[in-house]
């Protein structure tokens, strides 16, 4: 790389994360290629990214940023998985790191805060920001649903009744 490629390269690091909700910062020395790219393709498919970047480059991208400065995590072969969904890049990295022992977790980072491996791991537990929405509506429209019950309870009940009283007149 010449200094051209590695000032693009550190802006486009920046630029990450800074927009980044989670990072996920991660060992992979062993893996094979088509591991890799099952990596990636599982990332992709929840909303995720992963990228081998220089742990130099990672080190001065991060100067600049309101992130956690987790440079110390950045030695050997590294790779980055980052997503603006605060869950889904831990998601992705402990649930291929189950499968596969030489992936190793090392940590990250989550806005202003530095993650070790277990807050990772605890992170990758909770659900996406989609399903706490579905959640939260599902929440907000129960009330009404029940409200929605309650009110034409007595009306069947009443019909039942007086299909009852039919039943015994005609019997």
């Amino acid at each position: 790389m010449d200094r051209a490629e590695k000032k693009e390269a550190v802006a486009a690091l920046n630029q990450t994360f800074s927009k980044a909700g989670a990072i996920v910062v991660a060992h992979y020395s062993g893996l094979t290629v088509a591991q890799m790219q099952a990596l990636r393709k599982r990332a992709r498919a929840e909303g995720a990214s992963v990228q081998v970047a220089k742990n130099r480059l990672a080190k001065i991208a991060l100067d600049g940023t309101s992130v956690a400065d987790f440079s110390p995590l950045l030695k050997g072969p590294t790779l980055i998985a980052y997503s603006d969904d605060p869950v889904a890049a831990p998601k992705v990295a402990v649930a291929f790191a189950k499968d596969h022992d030489k992936f190793v977790i090392l940590g990250g980072a989550m806005g202003a805060t530095l993650l070790n491996a277990d807050g990772v791991k605890s992170l990758a537990t909770m659900p996406s920001l989609d399903e706490l929405r579905a959640k939260i509506v599902g929440l907000i429209n129960a009330p009404a649903t029940k409200i929605a019950q309650l009110s034409t309870a007595p009306a069947a009940k009443l019909a039942r009744v007086f299909g009852a009283y039919a039943k015994k007149d005609a019997a």
